[in-house]
Formats: C-alpha cells, structure tokens, sequence
C-alpha cells in the first residue's frame, strides 16, 4: 500500500490554518510531540508513524479518528460522528503524551540493559 504523507501534510496544514491552530496548539491539544507535529506538516520524513498518532491528530482536528490514516491511504476520510462530543477534558492529551515519553524511556531502558548485559570488552 503506497503512503502519501504529502497529502497528510496538506490535510493537516489546510485544517489547523481553518481552525486557526498553531502547531504548539495542535502539539498540545493532541498530545503528538511538537517535533512530530513539525514533521508530518513539513511532509519531508516520511516515515511510518504509530497509528494513534494520525488518531490523536484527527481528533485535536476535530475529524473522525480514522481521517488522516485514510488520507495517508488514499482512502476517502470518513465522516466525523455529529453525536461524538470533542474531547474537552485537558488531562487526555496529557496522558497521551506521558505514554508516549514512558515507551521511549522504556526502549532506552531496553537499551542500555542490553549494553550491560554484554558487560565490558577487552582489548586485545
């Protein structure tokens, strides 16, 4: 399945200037770090991407969750639930973003554990 992160790019970038969000507000109100948000409104590293993070960002958006996965798709985005409230709450975003830095801290643990477990080497 071909990516297109120039139209996920191009998605995000034509929504957040709509809503008048700026990328720290889209960073803060999704939860995807700051750099991320850069990233994927710069379109230059195409990379694949944890499928929450399109999700977070859909819904910071004020789309369905599933917009941006099937934007990158080339799928048509589906339509935002009318019945679903936004999420008002400040706390989820903050949550999300703490998940996030704990599995990052945890595949450094991961890491360096395995560093330690090969135990110093010699030179000969």
């Amino acid at each position: 399945m071909k990516e297109d992160w120039s139209a996920v790019a191009d998605a995000v970038n034509s929504r957040a200037a709509e809503l008048a969000l700026k990328q720290r507000e889209l960073a803060e109100k999704s939860g995807v770090s700051l750099a991320i948000v850069r990233e994927i409104q710069q379109g230059r590293i195409q990379r694949r991407r944890n499928p929450r993070t399109l999700e977070a960002l859909s819904i910071a958006l004020d789309w369905h969750p599933q917009h941006l996965t099937a934007v990158l798709t080339g799928q048509t985005p589906p339509d935002a639930d009318p019945s679903a409230a936004p999420v008002d709450n400040p706390i989820i975003p903050l949550l999300n973003t703490i998940i996030r830095e704990i599995r990052g801290l945890r595949a450094q643990l991961g890491t360096l554990t395995n560093r330690l477990d090969e135990g110093p080497r010699r030179k000969e």
